[in-house]
């Protein structure tokens, strides 16, 4: 199934392995991974990948996520990623890394901010492995003053903030996005609603309706699949139409996290997955959740 009109991809990830570095991708031991092994990312993936996995499909324009490029020097990946686009046209824009708790961090956020191809921050705080686990207040998360003094300077360069957190830390988001009304919070992966149980998704949905109730927030819808598990519309489309309902047509956006989501569904499942998701939806929101919401909020 193809969209009837453009779409933005409003997350994905470019790297080249044998220039530039990716310590999860090039270290000998892998780190804790959502969707377990994932080796088979250990391949460079660059513009011409995604025009193929994107072939037959309208791809308007996209938005890279800082990809854990080495932390010591993000501004190279961003100055890499530049060149990429002068050069491809891909991306359109991105989200860029700056530590929000380092010394350095404004610094960092100057020196992100004045690339045009810039957008936004993703930084991911501290968060808890488990609902159970889940504590307020610890360092490095969003309730850290340290963690709140980097963030709160995202609104004088302008810049958006991409959260990636689990439901269960979401309480947290709201705050944040209370206390800084000023800067567009953009939550990654819907939110990761790991826990399909009846009892996990009830909470899962009364996460996103306490933080959707900020103005200042919208969603990507991504990420969505679980380990072990091949992607599936019976199992993923509820969630999706879910996820719609609570945020509403104005504030959610497809995104793919190719080639991340690639362990688990081809790029036209996922699409054609998000597509089934909305058709039912009147033509002016479906160009809202496929291509008008990226645009807006990206500044595209």
């Amino acid at each position: 199934m193809k969209p009837p009109e453009p779409f933005i991809d409003a997350h994905h990830h470019f790297w080249d392995l044998g220039r530039n570095p990716y310590p999860w991708l090039q270290d000998p031991e892998p780190i804790p991974f959502r969707y377990g092994d994932y080796s088979k990312l250990k391949r460079n993936y660059l513009p011409a990948d995604l025009a193929r996995d994107t072939e037959g499909f309208a791809l308007a324009k996209t938005v890279h996520i800082e990809a854990e490029w080495e932390r010591a020097n993000p501004v190279d990946e961003t100055r890499w990623l530049s060149g990429l686009a002068a050069a491809t046209g891909r991306p359109s824009a991105c989200v860029a890394h700056a530590a929000l708790d380092g010394a350095d961090v404004e610094d960092v956020l100057a020196q992100q901010a004045a690339f045009a191809l810039v957008r936004g921050i993703r930084h991911k705080p501290v968060t808890a492995h488990a609902h159970a686990d889940a504590r307020r207040g610890l360092p490095g998360s969003m309730d850290d003053e340290r963690w709140r003094r980097g963030y709160a300077m995202l609104a004088r360069h302008g810049l958006s903030f991409d959260l990636q957190a689990p439901w269960w830390n979401l309480d947290q988001a709201s705050d944040l996005a209370r206390d800084f009304p000023g800067t567009q919070m953009i939550v990654n992966h819907t939110g990761l609603p790991s826990d399909r149980s009846p009892e996990g998704l009830a909470a899962w949905r009364a996460a996103l309706e306490q933080l959707a109730l900020r103005p200042n927030v919208a969603l990507k819808i991504s990420g969505l699949g679980q380990c072990g598990q091949a992607w599936k519309e019976d199992a993923n489309v509820p969630v999706i139409r879910d996820a719609i309902a609570i945020f509403g047509a104005g504030r959610c956006m497809f995104a793919s996290n190719f080639p991340v989501d690639s362990l688990v569904a081809g790029y036209e499942t996922l699409l054609s997955g998000f597509l089934a998701a909305i058709a039912d939806r009147p033509d002016a929101e479906r160009r809202q959740l496929l291509h008008d919401n990226a645009q807006r909020i990206y500044r595209l």
